[in-house]
Formats: structure tokens, C-alpha cells, sequence
């Protein structure tokens, strides 16, 4: 008798175990392209930081990140128990500020030259004198860090939250506590060996080996690309997650997304690949477009109090 109930126990575990498995996947799969906006905004963050400062600066990041998703998890988890029907519009707004802070990196970039913004930030840090100041310019960072991994970290969840929305309460609390650590820990691993490649290079450039020396110097060639690079699909992503997340939530825009996806398949020799990208283009667009709205809207907003306040 309780031999069989020990291995019915034991089967229990094993199913839930796989049903968590399953549903982590999943759950992993649906936020991965909010990652690339985490990872490289999170890049960012360290720029203009002394160098022996960078990983100390990234761990205080990372901590205040894991005491972020210790409020978000729980107030997840009790929104799915006492009001479900929050999760879709919570999960629509999260998309439209996704867009919408897409579509303001884009304006910041070509209307107001986002570049030049960033050079002098990173030259005022370098004037940086006194180690009051220093301390000061480093908390900064942390706290606009922590804030920015707060909105992302939300975003992340709510996406899980959406995914595990039919499970059990147990699987939910399992899948979300996964994703919560996993996720701090590859974003902030990868930020601390990205904001440490410069160093990685120059220190292959000083060994006495040829091709160490090669490596190092092509490490500090790709260096500022990647980081580039990285901002580029962080944008991306934030119009294709959003836009798929807002679409998802508007039926009949949903179905014509796919009832359109349907038709290159049709072409010959080509439809095969372009079928797969349909979806992601339309999402794109229709995100491109909702945060281009958001922010008309926003800036209208403003236009309107600073009018008012005069």
C-alpha cells in the first residue's frame, strides 16, 4: 500500500516535471525577443564607467533586477488567482509600450541624433574628478538600470504569465520562479562578458603568441559593432514582440495575419521561405505602426500640458 502510493507520488512529480519543462520552453521561447532589448539596453547602461567599475556596476544591476521580479512573480501569481481576465490587457499594454518605446529610440536616433546624445554623456563621465561625483554618476546608472529592468522584467513576466494562463497553480508558480532566475542570470552573465570584451582583447593583444594577438585585435575591432548591433535588434525586437503581442489580443487582425501568411506559400521555389517570415513582417509592421501612434499621442499629450501650464 504505500509503496504504491510512493510511486504514484513519484509519477505525479515526474508529470508535473515534464509539464514544467514544456511550459518553460515555451515560456522561454514567447520572451526571447524581449531579451535582445534587455541585453543590449543593459549593455548600455555601463557606458562612460571606469572599467574596474563595469562588473561591480552590472552585479548591483543585477541584484536590484532578482528584487524586481521578487514583486512582479508574486503580484503575477495573484492577478491569475483573483482577477485572470487582467492577464490579455495587461499583456496589450505591455505590447504597446514596447512599440511605443520602439518608435521613441527611432525618433530620438534620426530626429534628435541619438549618437551625438550618447557621446556627450560618456565624455561628461569622463570629466567626472572626485570620487563623490563618481559615486554619485554610478548610482545613477544603477538606478535608471533597475527602473528600465523593472518595465522589461514586467514585460517578461506577464508573457510567461500569458503562456502558463491554464495551468495549475503549482506549474505557474514553478514556470514563472524558472524563468524569473534564469533569465537575470543569462542577461546579466552575457552583459558582464560583453562590457568586458574590450579588456579580453587588449589582453590577447599584449600575449607573445601571433594569433592571440590577431584575436585580440579583432575583438577590439568588433567590439563597439556588437554593441551596435546589439541595440539594432533590441529595437527590432521590441517592434516584432510588441506587435505580435498586440495582434494576438485583436482577433480579426490575428486571423488575417494568418489567413495572409497563408498566401506566399503559393509561390513557387521562394513560398517555402517566405511563408515563416510573413508573420514576423506583419507583426513588425503593425507594431511599427502602434508605437508610431503611441508616441503621437504621447507627444500630443505633452504638447498640450506644457500649452496649458502657460
Amino acid at each position: 500500500m504505500a509503496a504504491g502510493s510512493l510511486l504514484t507520488l513519484l509519477d505525479d512529480i515526474a508529470t508535473l516535471l515534464d509539464d514544467v519543462s514544456l511550459m518553460t520552453k515555451v515560456a522561454a521561447k514567447k520572451t526571447a525577443g524581449v531579451l535582445g532589448d534587455d541585453l543590449a539596453l543593459n549593455a548600455q547602461q555601463v557606458t562612460g564607467v571606469r572599467a574596474n567599475r563595469e562588473l561591480p556596476i552590472v552585479w548591483a544591476v543585477a541584484k536590484g533586477s532578482l528584487r524586481n521580479k521578487l514583486i512582479l512573480v508574486p503580484a503575477a501569481l495573484l492577478i491569475s488567482v483573483v482577477a485572470p481576465w487582467l492577464i490579455t490587457p495587461l499583456l496589450m499594454l505591455g505590447g504597446a509600450f514596447l512599440c511605443y518605446e520602439g518608435a521613441e529610440k527611432l525618433a530620438h536616433k534620426f530626429l534628435h541624433g541619438g549618437g551625438e546624445a550618447s557621446n556627450e554623456a560618456v565624455r561628461a563621465a569622463a570629466q567626472l574628478k572626485s570620487k563623490e561625483e563618481r559615486l554619485a554618476f554610478e548610482k545613477e546608472k544603477i538606478q535608471g538600470a533597475v527602473r528600465t529592468d523593472f518595465i522589461l522584467s514586467a514585460e517578461i513576466i506577464a508573457i510567461t504569465l500569458g503562456s502558463v494562463a491554464s495551468a495549475s497553480f503549482l506549474q505557474q508558480v514553478v514556470v514563472l520562479a524558472i524563468i524569473a532566475v534564469a533569465i537575470t542570470g543569462v542577461v546579466y552573465g552575457l552583459v558582464a562578458g560583453i562590457v568586458k570584451l574590450d579588456d579580453l582583447g587588449l589582453y590577447l593583444t599584449e600575449r607573445a603568441a601571433p594569433v592571440a594577438q590577431s584575436i585580440g585585435r579583432a575583438i577590439l575591432w568588433a567590439a563597439p559593432y556588437l554593441m551596435k548591433l546589439l541595440s539594432i535588434v533590441g529595437t527590432i525586437a521590441m517592434f516584432l514582440v510588441g506587435g505580435g503581442i498586440l495582434t494576438h489580443g485583436i482577433p480579426f487582425i490575428h486571423h488575417g495575419i494568418e489567413d495572409l501568411a497563408e498566401a506566399p506559400g503559393e509561390i513557387p521555389g521562394i513560398g517555402t521561405i517566405i511563408q515563416p517570415l510573413t508573420p514576423m513582417l506583419l507583426n513588425f509592421g503593425f507594431g511599427l505602426l502602434a508605437g508610431a501612434l503611441v508616441l503621437g499621442a504621447v507627444l500630443l499629450i505633452k504638447k498640450f500640458r506644457s500649452g496649458s501650464s502657460h
